[in-house]
């Protein structure tokens, strides 16, 4: 049991400020918080959850358009295209690059359309011998499209985590069932492997010095191109065929009969 005085102390005449800042701390510890958490139904269960309405009944299309829109936010380069045309969005995401690696679990279709030399990383390279590479091309585990992260697990779609911070330009792909609306969400992908590294990524690395001049490319890539893959669209409905016979005369429209 504290002896302290539970009285709020005020200034005496003589006190010095660090002795009656110390006392008011002591004072403030002894009382007890009203939002004290003991049990564990005394935690708050009203912050947003990974199956809240908004997030499994909101248009996956929507979602889509929102990340692409944080991502440009982020000075991020998105470009938007379907299954059938992706090795071309990724070499125009690629274009200019001399050199490209990426992970071993990259397809190999990802690069088809690539004219840049492709190194497949065998976990030997460096930082010195990546960070003359050109480009990185991985896949991504997770995007959050509220946020505009996106979420990579050190796997051989991803890659180690070395591979995407070094290299001056990252090109990712993110698949349309990879995104999700939300924080909780992700987390939830998270968790289906929570002993992963994971890295996440909001826009390309940059930073302010102490006069707020924007610099790029300091703490990771300068340059971030996302590839985001959208559906194809539904094919057109063929038209209906003309079930008129063959020289049937149309029956005339009314103006052509009061003529």
């Amino acid at each position: 049991m504290s002896t302290r005085p539970a009285a709020r102390p005020v200034h005496t005449p003589g006190l010095s400020a660090k002795e009656e800042i110390m006392a008011r701390l002591r004072a403030a510890l002894d009382v007890p918080r009203r939002d004290a958490v003991t049990e564990a139904a005394d935690v708050p269960r009203d912050y947003q959850r990974a199956d809240d309405r908004q997030e499994v009944s909101t248009d996956p299309a929507k979602v889509r358009d929102v990340l692409a829109q944080r991502i440009a936010d982020y000075r991020a380069t998105v470009h938007r295209t379907t299954p059938s045309q992706l090795p071309a969005a990724i070499a125009e995401a690629l274009d200019g690059a001399g050199s490209v690696i990426v992970p071993p679990g990259v397809p190999e279709d990802w690069t088809s359309e690539v004219t840049a030399a492709v190194q497949v990383d065998d976990g030997t390279p460096g930082p010195r011998e990546l960070d003359v590479i050109d480009a990185v091309l991985t896949g991504c585990h997770t995007a959050i499209a509220v946020t505009g992260t996106l979420v990579l697990r050190s796997d051989d779609l991803s890659g180690r985590r070395a591979l995407t911070l070094v290299p001056d330009r990252h090109v990712v792909v993110v698949q349309a069932d990879q995104v999700v609306l939300g924080v909780p969400k992700g987390i939830e992908r998270m968790g289906e492997d929570p002993s992963s590294p994971w890295t996440l990524i909001s826009g390309p690395s940059a930073t302010s010095d102490i006069e707020l001049e924007r610099v790029e490319g300091v703490h990771g890539p300068r340059q971030l191109h996302v590839v985001l893959v959208d559906p194809e669209p539904e094919p057109e409905p063929e038209p209906e065929p003309d079930s008129s016979a063959p020289g049937d005369t149309p029956a005339p429209t009314s103006q052509e009969t009061s003529r």
